[in-house]
């Protein structure tokens, strides 16, 4: 009895067909994903991908929570200081987001019914409801992490000038004389708005929670 051939190419599954699309929006941007664009890369006729997913749109989803999955939850779980846990956390989301620009406006649309995304939504407001906020502050607490790591990866600020002094006239710009120089120093500003930002924002909420201890 003859043994069957291997085939060629590995069978198409849903991990395989997810970290393909992944790969491909992250190269390409949204607009590049298509059911026709995604059967080419993976060697497979259009009509296999529907084995695994009715739509293009269910497979941005998939796309988008893969992402989600990449964000550490450990914060959530090992017993650290609220505050702690919520910078830890939200270092880690950007840093997801960081690699994965592309998905930022899926992602940004909200958790709907992807697990990963729930899961990261439930981690971070069981975490501030046992550590004593009120549950609507909770929920306001995870919605203000998310807006400012969300608008963190939407864009660079330092990315946003260009590299020429004639663009900034001191005539018109009398105090943006060295924003030519931003560029080139992108990665560095960027951490560090995102660090004061951040640092900013937790401040605050020690505030608010040191008079909610106070209050009760």
């Amino acid at each position: 009895m003859c043994a069957m051939a291997r085939p060629r190419k590995p069978l198409l599954s849903i991990d395989r067909i997810v970290e393909t699309a992944r790969a491909l929006v992250d190269a390409e941007g949204l607009a590049a994903l298509s059911t026709r664009r995604l059967a080419a890369e993976l060697g497979v006729s259009g009509p296999s991908l529907y084995n695994h997913f009715r739509t293009k749109d269910e497979i941005l989803e998939a796309v988008a929570d893969s992402v989600s999955a990449q964000v550490d939850l450990s914060m959530f779980e090992d017993g650290r200081e609220w505050r702690t846990a919520l910078h830890d956390w939200a270092v880690s989301y950007r840093a997801a987001l960081r690699d994965h620009p592309n998905i930022v406006p899926v992602l940004a649309q909200g958790p709907g019914r992807r697990p990963a995304g729930l899961r990261v939504a439930d981690a971070a407001y069981g975490a501030m409801v046992a550590a004593g906020w009120p549950p609507a502050q909770a929920t306001s607490i995870g919605a203000v992490i998310r807006y400012f790591v969300m608008g963190s990866a939407l864009g660079s600020f330092a990315g946003g000038f260009v590299d020429d002094a004639s663009a900034y006239d001191p005539a018109d710009y009398p105090h943006l004389g060295q924003a030519h120089l931003l560029a080139e120093q992108q990665e560095k500003i960027d951490e560090r708005a995102f660090d004061t930002g951040l640092r900013a924002l937790l401040d605050g909420l020690a505030q608010q929670y040191e008079r909610l201890g106070r209050t009760a």
